[in-house]
């Protein structure tokens, strides 16, 4: 009998990062809401907090201030394929495949895009993560690599907007095309971005 833990201390112990991932879980989530809706200056940490249904300091504890939130909630990861993998002619099309499930599985991004509508802050972070994991992309498939900026800022302008028109406006004709109709449209105007010669 003495050799078996009480059952009610292993659970609590079990039960611990359970809480704690699902309490940092839930002020992410309501900070995303709240940083879109309000944009960052007018957001609180109050606000958050309520929204959440946690106390204020609890939003500390966790990350610290409002810019640690900031950053924690807008922190995305686009997973990006190895696209020096991929025949040259299929790299339009598997970017768009990939970014039509990225929108589709991360909110945090769609909330991010909201953010940077508006705010500096959230477009300063769209601004470092489309550098940071698109810009490879075009330096890895693009016949001359100097024009790897360019190349990468016209495929972040037509997947910006076709996300911006199809998840946040939510414009018919944009939100009702269904994915492969998206992907035929698309798909070749990236090809040409990312592999054509220069105009």
């Amino acid at each position: 009998m003495t050799d078996r833990a009480p059952a009610a201390l292993t659970d609590t112990s079990d039960a611990a990062p359970r809480r704690s991932d699902a309490t940092r879980a839930g002020i992410l989530a309501a900070a995303r809401e709240r940083f879109a809706a309000d944009g960052y200056e007018r957001a609180t940490i109050r606000a958050i907090a309520k929204d959440a249904r946690i106390d204020p300091s609890m939003v500390m504890r966790y990350y610290g201030s409002k810019e640690g939130l900031f950053a924690a909630a807008t922190s995305v990861d686009l997973r990006m394929p190895d696209f020096t993998r991929v025949p040259r002619e299929e790299v339009g099309r598997l970017l768009v495949t990939h970014f039509l499930d990225v929108w589709e599985d991360a909110g945090q991004l769609t909330a991010l895009l909201r953010v940077g509508i508006t705010n500096q802050a959230g477009a300063e972070r769209m601004r470092e993560i489309f550098a940071q994991q698109l810009l490879p992309v075009a330096r890895g498939v693009c016949p001359d690599p100097a024009q790897a900026p360019t190349r990468a800022a016209l495929c972040a302008a037509q997947v910006l907007g076709l996300a911006l028109t199809r998840y946040v406006l939510r414009f018919p004709p944009s939100a009702e095309l269904t994915r492969e109709e998206v992907t035929d449209w698309l798909a070749p105007t990236l090809q040409r971005y990312l592999t054509a010669d220069r105009p």
